[in-house]
């Protein structure tokens, strides 16, 4: 199948695996584009300068794997040695996400790197086309972690109208292959796909997140910020989280109130065992379809 992505991008399948943190790490990468697609890397914003290299090393493997790279704009405002790193490293692809990526982009073209930006509103589309990106990623509201408020299909219609010949690749809600049929005939370039690859076997998923997700339905999970408001994580306010509901939504979703320090005390403790009755685990609506672990590649 050819389209602007696997044309530019250099690949046989117009499929990238979101660059969901921590769970797309550079075994996924690596087995995405074995497969025919173009693995990404999330770039957390905690993870270590050493992991992010290990990881992009494993994404290239003994040749010259190709892989992108996943950034968010308020991370590297926070650390700006993770745009030197994705300099350093070379992947094929960079999206910068959740903000103006104008201050970025023509340093990664000058060095011949593809540049993306993930967009949740036509007003941020015409940001990121001012900007003079290579692609933008309509990205949709059924999709798991940080996301806006617009549904995939609306979206997708809004950001190809003014897109005026920028390929334009969908994300949320794509799990099948008549999900990703559905988009291409309406005009995007490929698919971003996060919520199915969660349970590949190649992922750094754990086996209680995993078991989580396969218990899970497409009725099951929530838009919300508690998640970032009891880590303290700056998220700007138009970008909350999609989450499987648990017992900490269930109680403190729709709060305004500051969190209490025993809520905090309460989810610090259960993600270090990983309990995810307390902590969270983000999931689009495609969850209904993860039932079991299956192989990167069989996925694509």
């Amino acid at each position: 199948m050819n389209t602007p992505l696997t044309a530019l991008a250099r690949i046989a399948h117009p499929i990238l695996n979101a660059p969901m943190t921590p769970q797309a790490g550079g075994a996924l990468a690596r087995a995405v584009a074995r497969a025919g697609g173009l693995g990404m890397l999330g770039f957390d914003e905690s993870e270590s300068i050493e992991s992010l290299r290990e990881q992009a090393a494993l994404a290239r493997g003994d040749g010259d794997g190709p892989f992108g790279i996943g950034l968010v704009r308020w991370v590297v405002d926070r650390r700006p040695e993770l745009v030197e790193l994705a300099l350093e490293l070379r992947p094929r692809f960079v999206a910068i996400s959740f903000g103006d990526p104008a201050p970025f982009v023509a340093r990664f073209r000058a060095a011949g790197i593809l540049v993306a930006a993930q967009v949740q509103s036509a007003a941020l589309a015409e940001t990121a086309l001012a900007a003079n990106v290579d692609f933008v990623v309509a990205q949709g509201t059924e999709g798991g972690g940080h996301t806006g408020a617009v549904g995939t299909l609306p979206l997708l219609q809004l950001v190809l109208e003014r897109a005026a010949g920028v390929p334009v690749i969908a994300a949320g809600g794509i799990a099948t292959g008549r999900g990703l049929a559905a988009v291409l005939a309406a005009g995007a370039a490929g698919g971003w796909i996060g919520t199915p690859f969660l349970a590949a076997t190649e992922a750094r998923s754990n086996d209680a997140a995993r078991a989580r997700l396969f218990a899970s339905d497409e009725t099951q999970t929530v838009l919300t910020d508690d998640f970032d408001r009891v880590q303290d994580n700056p998220w700007p306010a138009e970008f909350r989280g999609r989450a499987l509901r648990n017992d900490f939504t269930e109680r403190f979703d729709g709060a305004t109130a500051d969190l209490p320090g025993s809520a905090r005390d309460e989810f610090r403790d259960a993600r270090a065992r990983g309990d995810y009755r307390i902590a969270h685990l983000y999931a689009g609506q495609t969850v209904g379809f993860v039932d079991r672990m299956v192989p990167a590649g069989t996925i694509v």
